[in-house]
């Protein structure tokens, strides 16, 4: 099968192999060269390609890429917190962004990029740890009949390794008695996957095809191959009429609870149904030689090699950018020779001599390159000639502009793109506005990479499931100086103990109710993007928070914390003001009651003295009035007497 499946991508191997010197500045084989030089001509490389990779990878790795969980509906949040933590955590211990860079390298030179999701059993401290890894397009064999854009259809996908006989007794100690009896065929001799170049080594690169041959008592390698395929597994779906709680077991599980009495006893009475049904799964058979490794199911399936294709072909065999531009390369090359071939014409300009003129024409050559030199010859034969070579036209020279923007426009990367200023507009808004229209290649591309990238998260999800079942506390690697949850909403950690005690028993089995999906490692015009937030933070549709995220300032946390501070300080201070402002109604009450009742005081005071003066003039006048009363009468008495 490995045989067959590695003949069936020969025409494919030799593609990319060529993709990956034209990368590597090699454009020419040696016949190639050595005509250009026999007429004159320099195999002299201009290497649009490198460039172009090397901007189109900037633009697709501009951010890390991050995994993320949603639930699908608001009760399974928590949940899908849980799932992102670990998938955060696997991305971190794998070194997620530089394997991630390596995959899209391969996704743009050869059209085929790999990650391989596995479980480590030496990480932490033998408890193993799952991770994922790049691996090499030229080390994987796929089935040729596969028609799927992520290989879901193949009947299989084999993994080759090659070990020298001392990496391969360090993995695998055990082999140290029957290594001496392992079959190897004449084909591993020197092994490796890595195709052999039919172009010439110009920049010297050594690539693994160069490197097998480095050391010399190194005599043979042996080959590990990994298969992976598809299995049928007993699942078991158990359902409690009773409770009407359904759970799906494996097969083991199954076989434990049927030692339990007390569920023989329901089965018996028909409170419990068993129905059994079959999933699929990968099986992994890892070979080398006659000598079988290990054989083991994972619980998954999805392969854990998944696939980045570029130009899908429904094959497994898809085309790259690389190749895609080649011919135009060559043609740039071809270009530039023919000019340098020109220039070299014009500094040195041909001499046409009459025969028999000079006595040596080997030290007539020597002569005519040098300016001061005096040469003789003999004008009976004629007069020498030098014709002036023919200028070349404007058109050859807008023609190689057009195939230098060809190529960028083959990789989705316009000049704009790679801060060219000559074709921008003046206003910044113009500017910004074709520099995201120029970004829309690189997003169709993107959309690939973020569904592979998807599958990956998957595996990861499902691998976990059967792993992590033992207490462990993942740390999380937060990029410097970027805003997170918890310091955003001022808390220190999220409690999700029932989460997890509500997934303790299933988290092996079943698809919980989340979605994983892949963030965009675009970049993004940061400038643009912080004023299209202040304008909104201007408006009151947005907080300051969310400005903050999108600025340049380096201490975000920190910004924030102490605005947070400063805020609980406003806070306090105004609750004291508003203290003070009470505390100062009070005081002007009270003394406003002390002047009322000072005046209530006087006022009684002034009525009680008025009083005394009334209460004197009435005597005094009551005593006037009896007087008068007196005189009145006694007068009155007088006339009655002086009448008689």
């Amino acid at each position: 099968m490995f045989r067959r499946w590695s003949d069936a991508r020969s025409t494919w191997d030799i593609e990319a192999r060529d993709a990956v010197d034209f990368v590597l500045g090699n454009h020419f084989t040696k016949e190639e060269s050595s005509a250009l030089q026999s007429v004159g001509q320099a195999d002299f490389v201009i290497d649009r390609v490198y460039a172009a990779v090397d901007k189109l990878k900037s633009l697709l790795t501009a951010q890390p890429a991050r995994f993320n969980a949603i639930g699908r509906e608001d009760s399974d949040n928590k949940l899908a917190n849980v799932w992102k933590t670990v998938l955060e955590y696997v991305w971190d211990i794998s070194k997620g962004d530089s394997v991630f860079k390596q995959v899209v390298h391969d996704y743009a030179v050869t059209g085929l990029g790999y990650m391989y999701v596995y479980m480590d059993p030496e990480s932490d401290y033998g408890r193993g740890e799952i991770k994922y890894t790049h691996i090499d397009p030229f080390r994987v064999y796929v089935d040729p009949a596969s028609r799927d854009r992520f290989f879901s259809d193949a009947a299989g996908m084999i993994l080759s390794t090659f070990l020298t006989k001392e990496q391969l007794l360090d993995l695998y100690p055990e082999l140290e008695e029957v290594i001496d009896d392992i079959e190897v065929g004449t084909s591993t001799l020197y092994g490796e996957d890595y195709p052999t170049s039919n172009l010439k080594n110009t920049q010297n690169v050594i690539t693994p095809a160069e490197a097998k041959n480095l050391d010399n008592k190194v005599n043979q390698k042996y080959q590990i191959l990994d298969r992976f395929y598809k299995v049928r597994v007993p699942f078991y779906r158990i359902f409690d009429l009773s409770q009407g709680n359904e759970k799906i077991v494996d097969q083991e599980t199954l076989d434990n609870l049927m030692q339990d009495p007390e569920v023989l006893e329901a089965l018996e009475m028909g409170m419990i149904e068993i129905t059994d049904i079959m999933q699929t799964r990968i099986q992994q058979c890892s070979t080398i030689g006659n000598i079988l490794l290990f054989e083991r199911t994972l619980n998954t399936d999805i392969y854990p090699l998944v696939p980045f294709a570029n130009i899908w072909t429904n094959t497994p065999y898809p085309k790259s950018d690389v190749n895609k531009v080649k011919d135009s390369q060559r043609l740039l090359n071809k270009l530039f020779s023919l000019t340098l071939s020109h220039a070299q014409s014009s500094a040195g300009l041909k001499l046409l001599i009459p025969e028999g003129s000079v006595d040596s024409v080997s030290q007539l050559e020597k002569d005519w390159a040098n300016p001061n030199a005096v040469i003789e010859y003999n004008p009976e034969f004629g007069e020498p000639h030098f014709p002036q070579p023919a200028p070349l036209a404007s058109e050859f020279y807008y023609l190689i502009d057009r195939i230098e923007k060809y190529i960028d426009l083959n990789f989705g990367i316009p000049e704009l793109l790679q801060g060219f200023k000559d074709q921008a507009p003046e206003s910044v808004r113009g500017t910004m506005l074709l520099s995201e229209m120029g970004e829309s290649r690189g997003k169709s591309k993107l959309r690939d990479i973020e569904t592979s990238l998807a599958q990956v998260g998957q595996v990861i999800y499902n691998l976990s499931k059967e792993h992590y079942k033992f207490e462990k506390t993942f740390k999380i690697v937060q990029p410097n100086n970027d805003l997170t949850e918890f310091t955003v909403n001022n808390r220190m950690y999220d409690d999700k103990t029932s989460e997890l005690m509500s997934i303790q028993n299933d988290l092996t089995l079943g698809q919980h109710d989340i979605r994983i999906i892949s963030g965009s490692t675009l970049p993004s015009n940061k400038v643009a993007e912080y004023n299209m937030y202040l304008e909104a933070y201007k408006l009151n549709l947005v907080d300051d928070v969310e400005v903050l995220k999108k600025s340049e300032i380096f201490d975000k946390e920190g910004v924030l914390q102490r605005k947070s501070q400063i805020s609980q300080l406003k806070s306090y201070v105004a609750q004291l003001e508003d203290q003070v402002k009470n505390l100062k109604g009070d005081l002007q009450t009270s003394e406003r009651e002390a002047v009322n009742a000072r005046k209530r005081v006087e006022t009684e005071k002034f009525k009680t003295q008025l009083g005394d003066v009334l209460q004197q003039s009435k005597v005094k006048q009551a005593g006037k009035t009896l007087q008068l009363t007196q005189a009145i009468d006694n007068i009155k008495s007088e006339n009655e007497g002086n009448n008689k």
